[in-house]
Order: structure tokens, then C-alpha cells, then sequence
């Protein structure tokens, strides 16, 4: 008797446990979340960030609050994250250079994106498109390659600042295609745009959407993408694939992230809300407009492609010894 007792208010005790679970699964959340962009506001992060936020308010029935924390190339907002309360109420948004890159560039962070960040799911990856001012006397990867190869040290490419993926894209090339060019950072990706156009440096690897405008208005010419297939926004323009460089390939990715140990049951539920949200035509259309690749899926794939790509850029920036501002 006294066994079948203590068996039935063990089983009654896991009963609790379990409705307890299911009824803190099932009202969360029951607050606003706090939403942290580590860029500042009116860049691309901080405008996907308010759309994606926007979206899943709707679906998760609480208001999502974006607040911008910029500063160290996206460490003081990922940072931020990573310290946060892991109770499903502070999340943000995890990009490529704070969780694949900074690691290796600065050697000093404070916060680990492998052990103390829970990625939720992948939003969007971008390629880049090598630029050059129209009158360049350059129309093909290969003419770039030759000129730099005939002229080492003296080609100049422009970038939004040290370890971004606009140097790190170019430095891949120059890995790839053995040659020396100069670089030239910039405060900001439009400064560095801004001056190619004027004529003071040779070349850029710039954002699609933040290329597109000028390309479209004929003062910046495109000679590739670095992407695995041409993009329909630009169908003439090769992949650096095709022009014998299958190597470079760069895409500017970002997605949802929370602090670990946040509970299993809260990153499924923020996944299926992401998700559920990048269904929305309207998100749909504009991602692709901008010439992104709509992100989606688990948790687990976001967590390969983060370890997949810190891999890939620690190599890059080792090799070519790039040492932060």
C-alpha cells in the first residue's frame, strides 16, 4: 500500500510538473519584449529589425520594443544580449560581424557567441556586388585581377570600416585571385560609395540594396556578384564563380537571437513566430526587392551556419591580419 501510494504522488507531482510547463509555454509571453539592434537607427539591421519586430507582435499578441545599442562593430548590443535575463523578454538581432567575425578581429570580447548566445532563426542573407565608378576603364573581374596583378599595392577598394563585410569580401578576393590592393575604410558604407563615385578609390563591395540605387542611375557600374546564382535584380551580372573565382562567395546575413539558456520551449515558440512572420507577402516582397534570400527554418540550421561561417571568416581575417580600429 504505502509503495502504490508513493507511486501515485510521484505521478501526481510529474502531472503538476508537466501542466505547469505547458501553462508557462502556453502564456508566454504575458509582457513586452525587449527587441536590441547593436547598429544604430535608419540602417538596414535597425529597418529589418522594426518590420520583423512588427510582424511577430502581431502573432505573439505582445508589443515588441526596438532599442538600438550601437557602438564596437555590433559587440555592445550582442553583448547586452548575451547578459540579458534568458526568460524569452530580452532578444535581438545576431549579425554577421558581432557573431561570426569580432571573435577572431578584436580577441577580446566579452561575451561568446558560441557559448552564450541561443540563436533562434536565420532572418535573411545578403550578396554583395563589386562596384566600380563607370568611367573605370575596368568592366570584368578579370581586368581588376590583371591591373592589380601588373600593379601591386596601388588598386584601392573602399569600405564601411575595419572587419565589415564590405573589407572582409574584398579581402577573400585578394586571398583567392593572389593579389595586393589597398584599403581604404570609411565611417560608413555610404562615405566609402560616395567617394568611388567621385572618382578617389578604385572599387567597392557594397550591399545590393545599398548598391541598386546608384547602379540603376548609371553611376556605379557592376562587375559581380558574390552570390552562387546571378541575381534577378542584376540577370547580366556574373558571379565571381563564373568569372574563376568560386571561393568568393559572401552573404551579409542576419537573424533572431536570444541569451543563453533561455528555455526550449520560448526559442520554438519566438522560431515559429519568425517564421510565421516571413511568410507576410508584403516582408516577402520587400526582402527580395532589396536582392536578399528569405531566411526561415530551426534553430539548429542557424546554429550551423553561424559556426559555419566564424570558421570560414576567422581563416580570412587571420590570413590577412587585420587588426581593429
Amino acid at each position: 500500500m504505502k509503495l502504490s501510494k508513493l507511486i501515485s504522488v510521484s505521478l501526481l507531482g510529474l502531472a503538476s510538473l508537466t501542466t505547469t510547463a505547458s501553462f508557462a509555454q502556453t502564456n508566454y509571453p504575458t509582457k513586452p519584449i525587449n527587441f536590441i539592434v547593436p547598429y544604430g537607427a535608419g540602417g538596414g539591421a535597425d529597418s529589418r529589425s522594426r518590420q520583423i519586430a512588427q510582424k511577430m507582435s502581431v502573432i505573439l499578441k505582445q508589443p515588441i520594443i526596438v532599442d538600438n545599442k550601437p557602438g564596437a562593430g555590433g559587440n555592445i548590443g550582442t553583448e547586452f544580449i548575451s547578459r540579458a535575463a534568458p526568460d524569452g523578454y530580452t532578444i535581438g538581432m545576431g549579425n554577421f560581424a558581432p557573431m561570426a567575425v569580432n571573435k577572431t578581429l578584436f580577441g577580446n570580447l566579452r561575451y561568446d557567441p558560441e557559448t552564450d548566445i541561443t540563436p533562434i532563426v536565420l532572418i535573411e542573407k545578403g550578396p554583395l556586388v563589386l562596384v566600380v565608378n563607370p568611367n573605370s576603364p575596368y568592366k570584368t573581374v578579370q581586368d581588376i585581377v590583371a591591373a592589380a596583378k601588373a600593379k601591386p599595392g596601388v588598386l584601392t577598394f573602399s569600405s564601411g570600416g575595419i572587419g565589415g563585410s564590405h573589407q572582409l569580401s574584398a579581402e577573400l578576393f585578394k586571398q583567392n585571385a593572389g593579389i595586393d590592393m589597398i584599403h581604404v575604410p570609411y565611417k560608413s558604407g555610404s562615405a566609402g560609395l560616395t567617394d568611388l563615385m567621385a572618382g578617389n578609390v578604385t572599387m567597392m563591395f557594397d550591399q545590393m540594396y545599398s548598391a541598386m540605387p546608384s547602379i540603376k542611375a548609371d553611376k556605379l557600374r557592376p562587375i559581380a556578384i558574390t552570390s552562387k546564382k546571378r541575381s534577378p535584380l542584376l540577370p547580366n551580372v556574373p558571379t565571381f564563380a563564373e568569372a574563376g573565382y568560386p571561393k568568393v562567395e559572401v552573404l551579409n546575413w542576419q537573424g533572431l537571437i536570444a541569451p543563453k539558456g533561455t528555455p526550449k520551449a520560448i526559442i520554438d515558440q519566438l522560431n515559429a513566430a519568425a517564421n510565421e512572420a516571413l511568410k507576410d507577402p508584403q516582408l516577402r516582397e520587400l526582402m527580395l526587392s532589396q536582392g536578399n534570400e528569405i531566411g526561415g527554418g530551426s534553430p539548429a540550421e542557424f546554429s550551423a551556419l553561424i559556426k559555419s561561417e566564424s570558421a570560414k571568416w576567422s581563416a580570412v581575417v587571420k590570413t590577412a591580419n587585420i587588426k581593429p580600429e
